[in-house]
């Protein structure tokens, strides 16, 4: 899950540099390269993700919502400051996704291309290979990644072992090539190039695709054995195989054309297109995983509708799965497969997105850095400027590239950036609405009781999205009913800007008198809204509840778009829509639904 996305770059990242023939491949250009490889490695994945961004963890969570998190915390006093850093972190979040399409094409393309060195019969058939690959990765995400995922481990190992020992028989054969170690050779190979060496800089930026999920899984696995796997496995793999391949291309500079597949015998070939194949899959599994969970908690910080999310594993919670992402992520990367054909025109789009992601992510550092660990300005300026020009220089690089491609992933990232920013700005204009139409609740409460309406047996559980205000679903239930419940809990769940809530935290109660209670449940943008669940333990606070008397009343908001104030006429046609298609709130919030009542109501914004 860590390593396979950084893993598969070997199989495209070096061919790329000298592939299109802008590079002429001399001894000083091939070891200033392998330089600049090896030194991008070292600054950006070991210095600038294992030892500064991991330190950086919100409760232990790693990744770019839970650092959007933390840097919104670190900036609470500062709102245009947090309002900025908001907005960079959804478009981060929208960047990632268009990463998740661009990731699973090119890295089983590059897989399969393989074949092509074994038979260039097989190119016509590239394609094809690759797409049924691919549809059968996403056919099979409705069963959880638990039974296969046993597999992903020793599979990767075998794949970094191979590389790496690929690599050593290369280096031992050409051991010159090792003087790349030093960075005088990257710095030379600047200097006398300047020009050439911005351009190759997208291609060398290849090899650090995947270094966030570092970062983003730190929170599965912990800091300690992502660095033991990186510096211990992962690193010296890949560093021996791009040397290697650094030194089969000065030997045999016809071998520039796909070096991966050429450094090896033929009878190692059609195995290693084999592995390279399922190294690829376990690479896009991740990627797939990945927007399932940050697809979640952007619902959970109110970017997004409510989606259907099926749980895949009666053990792991955090095994989810969502059918409008997978389908949607299958048509992109379908999409992507038709349109570029081939790994080296997907290069090309690949890598301006993953840029970007990391100038957004260095600049939250910064201010988490600075305003939540509390470090002087000059120390924080000198932690974070460097990397920032490097990331600037890399995504100025990739920036050259997106008339060959570049846009695909930028006008996917724009267009869900559009989505989630109206659906953000909708619930927004709603809950304004609603606040100038409310009621207080304790003086509503006080009014009714003066001559109250007949009380029958049984719980109501009245969901709201403010707390202290009358919910419409009870003046409904009052105007056609004419009767309340005996108990009445005015429930209102928030979602705060923290992994996790624990449930010493999770209830605040308040007692309204007439056995009605105000109840707020707080979870985590990584915790899973359950309602029913979490009102067990109201028990002994003066309200016990039975689960066979307990009815839970919603109301379901029908937005009508009108003209004047608010968003633009099409983005409020727009939110209209997804909030009509969002799922439904009982199943976001776990409720049975033999006890849901729903009461509707127009809302005009």
């Amino acid at each position: 899950m860590v390593y396979g996305d950084i893993g598969t770059s070997v199989l495209y990242a070096f061919k790329e540099v000298f592939a299109s023939g802008h590079v002429p491949i001399t001894e000083a250009n091939v070891l200033g390269v392998l330089s600049l490889f090896f030194w991008a490695l070292t600054v950006i994945v070991s210095i600038k993700y294992v030892v500064l961004i991991m330190r950086a963890d919100n409760n232990g969570e790693g990744g770019l919502m839970a650092l959007l998190a933390l840097a919104s915390l670190s900036t609470k006093d500062a709102p245009k400051v947090r309002g900025i850093l908001l907005t960079l972190g959804v478009f981060g979040v929208a960047l990632f996704f268009g990463d998740g399409v661009i990731t699973p094409a090119i890295s089983v393309l590059s897989a399969v291309e393989g074949l092509e060195i074994i038979t260039p019969g097989a190119k016509p058939y590239v394609v094809p290979i690759s797409l049924l690959v691919l549809a059968l990765l996403f056919l099979v995400q409705r069963r959880g990644t638990g039974d296969i995922g046993k597999f992903f481990g020793p599979i990767t190992v075998v794949w970094f072992l191979a590389i790496g020992l690929l690599g050593l028989l290369q280096v031992i054969g050409n051991p010159a090539v090792l003087w790349a170690l030093l960075p005088g050779y990257g710095l030379m190979f600047v200097g006398q190039h300047p020009g050439l060496a911005f351009i190759t800089l997208g291609a060398v930026f290849l090899c650090l695709t995947g270094a966030e999920a570092l970062y983003a899984d730190m929170g599965h696995f912990g800091k300690k054995p992502i660095r033991i796997a990186w510096f211990g496995l992962v690193m010296p793999a890949l560093v021996l195989n791009y040397f290697g391949q650094g030194a089969l291309v000065l030997g045999d500079h016809a071998t520039a054309s796909n070096p991966f597949f050429n450094m090896m015998p033929d009878w190692v070939q059609l195995p290693m297109v084999l592995l390279a194949t399922a190294a690829t899959v376990i690479a896009s599994q991740a990627l797939i995983t990945g927007a399932f969970s940050a697809t979640k908690q952007t619902i959970q910080l109110g970017f997004l509708p409510r989606l259907t999310i099926l749980h895949t594993s009666i053990k792991d919670m955090g095994q989810i799965y969502i059918p409008a992402v997978n389908w949607t992520l299958m048509a992109g990367v379908v999409a992507a497969v038709a349109l570029f054909g081939s790994s080296d025109a997907l290069a090309a789009a690949y890598g301006i997105s993953v840029s970007l992601v990391m100038i957004i992510t260095t600049v939250m550092t910064f201010f988490v850095v600075r305003y939540g660990w509390n470090y002087p300005l000059p120390l924080c300026i000198a932690a974070t400027g460097v990397f920032f020009v490097i990331d600037a220089g890399f995504f100025a690089s990739n920036s050259l590239k997106i008339a060959q491609g570049g846009w695909f992933p930028l006008v996917m990232a724009i267009a869900l950036y559009v989505v989630m920013a109206t659906w953000k700005d909708g619930r927004r204009l709603m809950n304004q609405k609603l606040m100038a139409e409310a009621i207080d609740l304790p003086s509503f409460l006080e009014a009714v009781f003066i001559s109250p309406p007949v009380r029958v047996d049984g719980t109501a559980v009245f969901l709201t999205a403010e707390a202290g205000t009358v919910p419409n679903a009870l003046l409904h239930n009052l105007k056609h009913n004419k009767v309340m419940h005996s108990t009445n809990l005015f429930v209102t769940v928030r979602s705060h800007e923290v992994p996790w809530i624990g449930l010493n935290k999770r209830l605040e109660v308040n007692s309204l008198g007439h056995d009605c209670w105000q109840v707020t449940i707080n979870y985590g943008f990584k915790n899973d809204p359950d309602v029913p669940k979490a009102l067990q333990q109201i028990k002994g606070r003066g309200c016990d509840l039975n689960e066979m008397t307990t009815s839970y009343f919603l109301s379901r908001d029908t937005v009508v778009p009108t003209l004047g104030e608010g968003m633009a006429p099409w983005r409020e046609k727009l939110f209209a829509q997804m909030h009509r298609n969002a799922s439904a709130a009982a199943d976001f919030l776990n409720l049975p639904n033999n006890s849901v009542v729903e009461l509707g109501s127009k809302i005009e914004i």
